[in-house]
């Protein structure tokens, strides 16, 4: 089930607040509450393909039993690194099989051809929604129980609520066990708290309808070109830039908006990015929530910025590599997060700052984001050597197509210009919606519900329209 669908917002979503609040009024207990948030979860994540909740449940209840191992009292040092090991290795091996099966037969499946050998059949795998968000919230859990930074969970009702979350569990953000321990067992319900999660989860859907969606139009008739132009590459380059923005931040907005509804605060999860200037920057503002997550669960566990010199480019190096990995089973990934190692590699060379960093702010914005450009043209493309046409035509390499003419015709109308200045001031500008939404006001209110207003009718002449990072 998807946010901006028809099915979420007049169906789904106004059942689920009436009941949970009915039973908030009943004063039920929180288990309760939490048990009624899990039901609707399952229901959200399995309404298309039922198989997936069974699925999740069994990872839940692989990591909830690791958990009591490994807080058991009296339990030894191996039987808790044996339930450690046996809660990352069901994770990451449902991770692995579901995502990278295909892939990784793919490759086997290259080298012995080119051998000389007859490929392996290779059976059609269905990647589920979510799987590399919940995989690591819950291997999170485990690791947080083992190094006594988490209180273990006794409730298996209270963790599978957790884990199954329907605000943030298709697309995060990655939350911590120990951020909602607290609520989980006894949260409050405020009027100031609903109202300002209405804000975020109107701003969030208005991101979605009039940005995302607008500007993706633009990339997808770019990268689908034989042979774009150079202003016309670069035109779609930068519109799928906006796009990935702010179709994820649009995610994060609606569900950090409806996780205050319900009493929970789920951590912020953008700040800005595209006015970074390094690629070190970068990441501390993009995907905050993935890429805390890796430093504090890897990076700093290989020894982080506290080893050697080649050490410590090596931890950047595989850090990148598993980021590009963890979002997709395809080369383009892979070589996106090592092009981002790269620069971050050599902004630690260059004692932390990028080498245009003596520039004016602007330049080293400007530079910074030219790179970002480059490196969402990989994330985007099917293949490296679609990526690599798309590079030669944004340099002036490739022959333009006679259709040219007509794909300028089509993304350039002032409809189109007007989404992508809304899109760039949006992006640049010092407005963070973050922090917008989280005043409340009555004028910020209404302002918000008339934007929602918007949005829902423009989101009749819409088709289906599912969020990017759902794929991953």
């Amino acid at each position: 089930m998807v946010f901006s669908s028809q099915l979420f917002l007049f169906y789904f979503l106004p059942t689920f607040l009436v009941g949970y609040f009915v039973l908030y009024k009943l004063h039920a207990k929180h288990s309760t509450l939490n048990f009624f948030i899990t039901i609707f979860s399952y229901v959200f994540y399995g309404w298309l393909e039922p198989w997936l909740v069974f699925l999740m449940f069994g990872c839940t209840l692989v990591v909830y039993v690791a958990g009591r191992f490994i807080s058991a009292p009296g339990a030894s040092k191996l039987q808790r690194n044996l339930a450690l090991g046996a809660a990352i290795a069901v994770n990451l091996g449902a991770l692995a099989y579901f995502k990278y099966y295909m892939f990784g037969m793919g490759i086997v499946n290259d080298v012995i051809t080119k051998l000389g050998c007859e490929p392996f059949s290779v059976m059609t795998v269905l990647l589920p929604v979510g799987i590399s968000f919940y995989s690591f919230q819950s291997m999170s859990y485990a690791i947080d129980v083992w190094r006594g930074t988490a209180p273990p969970v006794k409730d298996f009702a209270t963790f599978a609520c957790y884990v199954a979350l329907f605000p943030q569990l298709v697309a995060g953000p990655i939350v911590r066990y120990n951020t909602v321990a607290e609520e989980l067992a006894t949260r409050t319900h405020t009027l100031e708290n609903f109202v300002r999660g209405i804000s975020f989860f109107c701003f969030g859907f208005a991101e979605k309808i009039f940005l995302a969606n607008q500007v993706g139009i633009i990339a997808d008739r770019v990268f689908a070109a034989d042979a774009p132009g150079v202003l016309n590459s670069w035109w779609g380059s930068l519109a799928y830039m906006f796009q990935i923005y702010f179709d994820f931040s649009a995610y994060s907005n609606m569900a950090i908006g409806l996780g205050l509804m319900l009493g929970f605060h789920f951590p912020r999860n953008f700040n800005g990015p595209y006015r970074s200037k390094s690629i070190t920057e970068f990441w501390k503002f993009w995907h905050i929530s993935l890429t805390s997550w890796f430093r504090d669960y890897l990076y700093i566990p290989l020894g982080g910025n506290r080893v050697g010199t080649a050490r410590l480019y090596f931890n950047l190096f595989l850090v990148m590599f598993v980021s590009g990995v963890w979002h997709g089973a395809n080369w383009t990934f892979v070589c996106w997060g090592l092009y981002h190692a790269f620069f971050m590699i050599v902004e630690r060379a260059n004692n932390k700052n990028a080498f245009y960093y003596k520039a004016p702010k602007l330049v080293q914005v400007l530079i910074t984001q030219v790179i970002v450009l480059f490196g969402w043209v990989l994330f985007r493309a099917d293949s490296i050597g679609e990526a690599w046409r798309m590079w030669k035509s944004m340099l002036g390499f490739n022959a333009v197509s006679s259709a040219d003419a007509i794909l300028s015709a089509e993304i350039f109308t002032p409809t189109c210009l007007f989404f992508m200045a809304l899109a760039a001031l949006l992006s640049f500008w010092k407005f963070r919606s973050f922090d917008w939404c989280s005043k409340v006001s009555p004028v910020r209110m209404a302002v918000a519900l008339a934007i929602f207003i918007v949005a829902i009718l423009a989101l009749f002449t819409q088709s289906y329209n599912p969020f990017l990072y759902f794929q991953f």
